[in-house]
C-alpha cells in the first residue's frame, strides 16, 4: 500500500516543479527581460552634439535662387556654431538651445521672432518653449506681441515663475519685470510677410467660390509651416529643447499651435532624447509628436532613429498632417526627420564636423 502512496506523492512534485521551470514558449516575455535589446545598451557616439531646423514644408530647389540659398545655409551656419561654441567650452545645453535661437529669431529668413508671419487681423503673435531634459522643467509663452525674442520668455518662466506656460498680455508683463527687451509689434512687420498673407486669403477665397475645400491646398498646407529649433546634448550629459515659432499664416481667433505645448512641438528628457519639431501644429498637437518620440525609446525601448521613422513617417502622416522633427538622445545619436519636400536643418557632432540641408535628397 505504501509503494502507490510513494509513487503518488513522487508524481505530484514532479509535476509542480514543472510548472516552476521557465518555459520561454509559454512566456515570451521573461526571454525578453532576459535578453534585452542591445540597442538600449548603445554607448555614446557624441560626447555633445547640436542640431537645428528653420521649418520644413514645399521647399524645392527649382523655386530657390543660388543666392537665397547660400543665405539660408549662412545663416543655420552661423546660429549652430554659436551652440556649438558653448557646447565645446563645456557651456549648458539650455544656454546653447537658448543662443542658438536667438540667432534665427533675429533673421527675417525664419518663421520666428523678426521674421514671424502675419495673422488674420494682420497682427505678429510668437510662441515658444524650452525644456530641461535634467529636470523635465519647462517654461513655453504664447501669442505675445512685443517681446523680442521669444525663446527668452520662454527660459525666463521655467525658471523664474511657477508657471510652465504664459499667454498674451500676462506674458508680456511678466516679460517686462524680467527686464526682456520689448520692441514695437513694427519690428516684426515684412512686406514679403504681408503678401504671403494676402496670397493664402486670395486662394481661401478662390477655394470657396469653387465649394472645394482649402484645407488641403498645398500653398494653404504650407502656410502652417515654419518654426525654428534646437536640441542639444552637452558634455555633463544633460539635454535640452527649445522651439520658437510665428505660429500659421492667416490664423485666427487666438489659435495657438505645439510649440508652446510641451510634449507635442518640444520635449526633453536625460533618459531618451530632446525633441523639436517643425510642421502642421494641429497634428503635432493630436500626435504628442515629442513626447512620443521619446515613450517609444523609453517603453518599447526603440533607437531615436526608428522612434523619429514611426512617428513622423507613419502615425503623423497617418492623421493626414505633415512636417519634421529634429532630435539627439542621451548617447549624442542625432536624427533630422521630415515627411515633405525639405526642411532647413544642420548638425554638429563633438569632432565640429558640420551638416547643412534644405531639400529631401
Amino acid at each position: 500500500m505504501k509503494k502507490p502512496t510513494h509513487l503518488l506523492l513522487l508524481f505530484f512534485i514532479m509535476l509542480n516543479c514543472g510548472e516552476l521551470v521557465p518555459n520561454p514558449d509559454k512566456n515570451p516575455e521573461n526571454m525578453t527581460q532576459e535578453n534585452p535589446d542591445p540597442k538600449s545598451n548603445s554607448e555614446k557616439v557624441n560626447e555633445f552634439a547640436i542640431v537645428i531646423h528653420g521649418g520644413a514644408g514645399t521647399i524645392l530647389k527649382k523655386n530657390m535662387s543660388e543666392e537665397k540659398e547660400a543665405e539660408y545655409k549662412a545663416k543655420l551656419e552661423e546660429a549652430i556654431r554659436v551652440g556649438y561654441s558653448i557646447l565645446d567650452k563645456g557651456g549648458s545645453s539650455l544656454d546653447a538651445v537658448e543662443k542658438t535661437i536667438n540667432v534665427l529669431e533675429n533673421s527675417p529668413l525664419f518663421n520666428a521672432g523678426k521674421g514671424a508671419v502675419f495673422t488674420n487681423a494682420e497682427t505678429n503673435e510668437l510662441d515658444a518653449s524650452i525644456m530641461d531634459g535634467k529636470t523635465l522643467n519647462a517654461g513655453a509663452s504664447a501669442g505675445t506681441k512685443t517681446v523680442k525674442n521669444p525663446i527668452n520668455l520662454a527660459r525666463a518662466i521655467m525658471e523664474n515663475s511657477p508657471h510652465v506656460m504664459m499667454a498674451g498680455d500676462g506674458a508680456e508683463t511678466f516679460a517686462k519685470e524680467q527686464n526682456l527687451e520689448i520692441v514695437s509689434p513694427e519690428y516684426f512687420k515684412s512686406e514679403n510677410r504681408l503678401n504671403t498673407l494676402k496670397r493664402v486669403i486670395k486662394k481661401e477665397q478662390e477655394k470657396t467660390k469653387n465649394k472645394t475645400s482649402a484645407f488641403y491646398d498645398a500653398d494653404i498646407k504650407d502656410s502652417k509651416f515654419g518654426t525654428v529649433g534646437c536640441v542639444a546634448l552637452d558634455k555633463k550629459g544633460n539635454l535640452a529643447a527649445g522651439t520658437s515659432t510665428g505660429g500659421m499664416t492667416n490664423k485666427r481667433y487666438g489659435r495657438v499651435g505645439d510649440v508652446p505645448i510641451i510634449g507635442a512641438g518640444n520635449y526633453a528628457n536625460n533618459a531618451t532624447c530632446a525633441v523639436s519639431g517643425t510642421g502642421w501644429g494641429e497634428f503635432f498637437i493630436r500626435a504628442t509628436v515629442a513626447h512620443d518620440i521619446s515613450a517609444l525609446m523609453e517603453y518599447k525601448d526603440l533607437s531615436l532613429e526608428e522612434a523619429a521613422k514611426e512617428v513622423i513617417l507613419r502615425k503623423v502622416p497617418d492623421l493626414g498632417g505633415n512636417g519634421g522633427i529634429i532630435a539627439v538622445d542621451k548617447n549624442g545619436n542625432m536624427v533630422m526627420e521630415f515627411n515633405t519636400a525639405g526642411m532647413y536643418r544642420a548638425s554638429m557632432n563633438d569632432k565640429g564636423e558640420l551638416t547643412i540641408g534644405i531639400y529631401s535628397k
